[in-house]
């Protein structure tokens, strides 16, 4: 090896030698080879750098950029990348960056980051002292961009103009590519998934709504969808309004779009839309009116025209029927706009494809003791968990003498659960609570902790929605001075009036605050939160410095949870107050800030968050801290789950217990309704922890990984199954350990087994009630009360297709998959026969040769039988016999036929296929959620499937029954809805 290198090394130097001539060309031709071989002999030529770098210089030198590439190409070697990139510059267009090598590569990708870096700095300067961009640097950028639009390489050319900040270059890539809709679309997905700075993100958007306009057929899906994150709901209300002018296929559109924004539950951003539709509605009535005036006055001297005019039905002939037909259209999308419509409809959807089991709540309740009050009200939260929004409340008016067991603070839990029960009955809402809300007028002599929580039962079923109700919740704050009544009241007001940030229910919040209440103050804390979501108040300094003040920890936790809920989605724009809140001395405003850091940049998977979170993880001194630190992971990186687990494996193997109950939660909340591998595989050790808080944890997290999947898809699902049943039975188990495996069991069924969580809507928006009702489910630590907030993070799992009446007709697709992989689990079976152990019995020696002599006699027989020869019915029954015996269980189905409305799991969207030839084609092609369905033969009668009729007249527990056993049939109309439970006395 030695004699094979000798040669080429003395060539080399020769070559060095040669060099230092005078004559330009042996320079040249030294300098030639030198680059032909310095990827072999780069240590020997780094020696004799200072010499190459002397031509570069000499200006005189005509092969300057020779040497430079040279300098250059050692300097790689080397590691100095910075130096290789800055000679490289000086080569001019001898340094090639399209070429193969792994030196062009790196110097190509070294040099988009410096060019980056220096756009971003300039542009953050806005001018003042900019850093200067080298005219070098800029034109190799430019020549790989017009490279790549040239070769057709479109995408990588986007993601290059992108990172660069070249909004020019975007646009021209855009313009210039095949397939604009497409290339519109993966711009969109890179601006959500790639540009971690909002602004920046705000300026690539605006630009690709500029290009959508030009189109001739604009996507206004996707643009409503960007204006949206824009925060422009008057342009939003623009394009509804010119859409419902339009063709009937025009005003199917923007229902579409209707559903889509509400999707994203923005609730302040969708009211602005609603009254913008409204002022338009209004300035077109004024601009008709005055010609209708004048067509009204100019026939008034014909008295035959006057005599048509005042009859009954002589003004039919003046209404115009599109004005008719866009009044009706205003109307339906303003419903859908307010929720209203979309919650209706899945409410009829739960309640009509309810599978909840009964049994297995019917178990937990036998299995649990009788003085055991946490378990119970895990038990009774579990149930409303279970039947979230089906409102099927069976299980509790069976066993009114087990509720009535539940006192003081269970019992605000156990009434604030029908408001999950409930969750979507906008219209009944108050009329169901009634018994159990506070009496106006004289004192109504009800407990105050049943009426708290009827008050956040109405929060629940109202959530996002409270336009009915808030005004009610404000009257019984003023009206109560009963602490644990305030208590519910903040909860329901925030809640009803989620991000609105309504000025006169923060002032009536913030009262309640100032009392000093330690109970009150706490719900306060959070209400003012929930009602300044996402709004980066000047008002979370108020809440900052009330926090200083107070001597209650309970205060202190409610405000520095409420504050975190301010800066929601806020990324940059939090960096401040994040900073005041991780720096101060208490740790439970630093707790506050973990909670800041997860919500102002949800679902980025930004790095500086993910950095500044591992920080506190390992160095804060404070458990609760470094607790919610790694869980707050779980927000940041919920758009990108399977990096979770990776992540925190680590953590999860932790020495301290609360670093490993936050690992597990971080895994269960970005991972949740994914059924990762990785994420339970890292589970399933944490389940059965030495520590009984984060088995607790575990087997939450588990359970919201595994919902809406069963033992067909992952045979682990049923393992776990098994396992919360033997520790809810088992006598011995930890309390903390069987309230987790309750819970984790509610979850697993939640919605009667017909919704998931979902913290992104389809079109990859964050979905802001989710979050935050995730946020403060994970407070139930301290306070289990709020571990209802999980209800506002589900998602049915529905496809639900609306003809332009927005009814629901049937409509077949496909699912292209086996039926078992994403069938509902099997329901429990009851145990009939009871298990006894069998004695051994005393055998007598006379019987037993009796027994021996009969069995000889029996064997002689059948001997004998068997030897004479079988009779012709008898071969043919036991050929029949056989042919029976050897009959196979049919083949499972490769795919299934569904029928609108169907259950369509996150996992089964994948495997949806819409059928050729039928009557209807969707609006747009999702395969679940809200989707409107084109008739194309509208001549024909419609079927539809959900209707407003009531279904059944049979009575509330046999509809309860039917809605149990999932009964395809129609749901039951809203009005019709089974009344709550009759009020009972609680008894110690």
């Amino acid at each position: 090896m030695a004699a094979g290198r000798s040669r080429p090394t003395s060539a080399s130097s020769s070559e060095r030698g040669r060099r230092w001539s005078p004559a330009a060309e042996l320079k040249l031709h030294a300098l030639a080879n030198l680059n032909s071989l310095v990827h072999v002999f780069w240590p020997e030529i780094s020696t004799s750098v200072p010499a190459i770098e002397s031509l570069y210089e000499d200006e005189e030198f005509d092969q300057r950029q020779l040497a430079a590439l040279v300098v250059s190409k050692v300097f790689y070697y080397l590691g100095e990348l910075d130096d290789s990139l800055s000679y490289a510059l000086g080569a001019g267009p001898l340094f090639d960056p399209s070429e193969g090598s792994d030196y062009a590569q790196t110097l190509l990708a070294k040099a988009l980051d410096e060019y980056a870096s220096i756009r971003s700095k300039s542009l953050k300067a806005a001018g003042e002292g900019d850093e200067k961009m080298d005219p070098r640097l800029e034109a190799i950028v430019e020549r790989m961009l017009d490279k790549c639009i040239l070769d057709g390489k479109y995408q990588q050319a986007m993601g290059m103009s992108l990172e660069c900040k070249r909004l020019d270059k975007l646009e021209e890539a855009i313009s210039r590519s095949d397939n604009l809709n497409g290339s519109l679309s993966y711009s969109i997905i890179l601006s959500h998934q790639y540009v971690s700075h909002r602004e920046y993100r705000c300026e690539i958007l605006r630009c690709l709504v500029k290009i959508y306009q030009t189109l001739p057929n604009p996507d206004y899906l996707s643009i409503c969808q960007c204006l949206m994150f824009l925060g422009e709901p008057e342009t939003v209300g623009n394009i509804l309004g010119k859409l419902l002018s339009g063709s009937k296929d025009d005003a199917l559109l923007a229902f579409q779009i209707a559903f889509d924004l509400v999707e994203n539950e923005n609730q302040a951003f969708l009211l602005n839309v609603k009254n913008h539709l409204d002022t338009l509605s209004l300035q077109t009535s004024a601009q008709t009116l005055p010609s209708d005036q004048t067509a009204a006055t100019e026939p008034s001297g014909d008295a035959q025209m006057t005599d048509d005019a005042i009859t009954p039905n002589g003004n039919a002939h003046t209404v115009d029927p599109n004005e008719v037909a866009h009044a009706d259209r205003l109307t339906k999308i303003k419903g859908i706009l307010s929720g209203e419509t979309s919650i209706q409809l899945t409410l009829q959807f739960l309640y009509s494809h309810n599978r909840s089991d009964l049994l297995i709540l019917k178990t937990i309740k036998q299995a649990l003791e009788m003085r055991n009050s946490v378990c119970h009200s895990a038990t009774i939260c579990s149930n409303a968990i279970m039947h979230a929004g089906t409102t099927v409340d069976t299980f509790l008016r069976e066993n009114l003498e087990w509720l009535s067991r539940a006192t003081n603070w269970a019992k605000f839990s156990a009434t604030a659960g029908l408001g999950v029960i409930h969750r979507g009955h906008l219209t009944q809402g108050r009329a169901l609570m009634a018994p159990y809300l506070p009496q106006s007028g004289a004192a109504s002599g009800g407990s105050p902790y049943s009426e708290g929580g009827a008050l956040y039962a109405l929060g629940l079923i109202h959530a996002n929605h409270g336009e009915g109700i808030k005004q009610f919740l404000r009257e019984s704050l003023r009206n109560t001075s009963s602490e644990v009544v305030q208590h519910g009241a903040c909860l329901g007001l925030g809640l009803a009036a989620l991000g609105t940030a309504d000025e006169e229910i923060f002032e009536d919040v913030k009262n309640i605050l100032y009392t000093d209440s330690a109970v009150a103050g706490e719900a306060a804390g959070i209400g003012m939160g929930l009602l300044m979501a996402g709004t980066a108040s000047e008002k979370a300094g108020e809440m900052l410095a009330y926090a200083h003040d107070t001597q209650h920890e309970k205060i202190i936790r409610g405000l520095s949870l409420g504050i975190a809920l301010t800066v929601y989605g806020r990324e940059e724009e939090a960096d401040t107050l994040i900073e005041q809140m991780t720096r101060d001395q208490d740790p439970i405003l630093r707790y506050g800030g973990m909670y800041a850091l997860a919500l102002a940049y949800r679902g980025t998977a930004n790095n500086k968050a993910i950095h500044q979170l591992l920080h506190f993880a390992v160095s804060d001194v404070s458990d609760d801290v470094r607790r919610t630190a790694v869980l707050a992971l779980g927000f940041v990186l919920y758009n990108e789950p399977e990096q979770t687990p990776r992540i925190v494996s680590l953590l999860s193997e932790s020495y301290n217990p609360h670093v490993r109950y936050g690992a597990a939660l971080a895994v269960g909340i970005s991972c949740a309704g994914t059924g990762l591998s990785d994420a339970i595989s890292l589970l399933e050790p944490l389940t059965s922890d030495v520590v009984d808080f984060v088995r607790q944890g575990a087997l939450i997290a588990m359970a919201m990984v595994m919902i809406q999947t069963n033992e067909s898809y992952d045979s682990r699902v049923g393992t776990f199954r098994r396992q919360l049943e033997k520790i809810i039975l088992d006598k011995h188990e930890d309390t903390m350990s069987k309230m987790g495996a309750i819970m984790a069991t509610g979850i697993l069924d939640a919605g009667g087994r017909n919704v998931t969580i979902r913290l992104q809507s389809r079109s990859k928006h964050d979905k802001l009630t989710a979050v935050v009702g995730l946020a403060v489910f994970t407070q139930f630590w301290y306070w289990y009360p709020l571990t209802y907030f999980i209800s506002l993070a589900f998602s049915p799992t529905a496809f639900i297709g609306l003809n332009s009446d927005l009814k629901v007709p049937k409509f077949e697709f496909l699912s292209n998959t086996k039926p078992s992989l994403f069938d509902y689990p099997k329901p429990t079976t009851q145990q009939t026969t009871t298990a006894s152990v069998k004695l051994p019995t005393a055998i007598l020696s006379t019987y037993a040769k009796a027994k021996s002599r009969a069995k000889k006699e029996a064997e002689s027989k059948a001997q004998e039988k068997a030897e004479a020869p079988p009779s012709e019915d008898a071969s043919t029954s036991m050929q029949v016999d056989g042919v029976a015996e050897k009959k196979a269980p049919e083949p499972e189905p490769t795919f299934q036929i569904l029928t609108n409305p169907a259950r369509v799991v996150p996992a089964q969207e994948k495997f949806i296929k819409f059928l050729e030839g039928g009557r209807y084609e969707p609006v747009k092609l999702a395969p679940s959620g809200f989707v409107l369905l084109r008739d194309l033969k509208p001549t024909e009668t419609e079927e539809l499937v959900l209707t407003d009729a009531p279904a059944t007249q049979a009575t509330n527990a046999a509809a309860a029954t039917a809605g149990q056993q999932g009964s395809g049939a129609a749901a039951m109309a809203v009005d019709e809805e089974p009344l709550p439970p009759q009020p009972f006395e609680y008894t110690s």
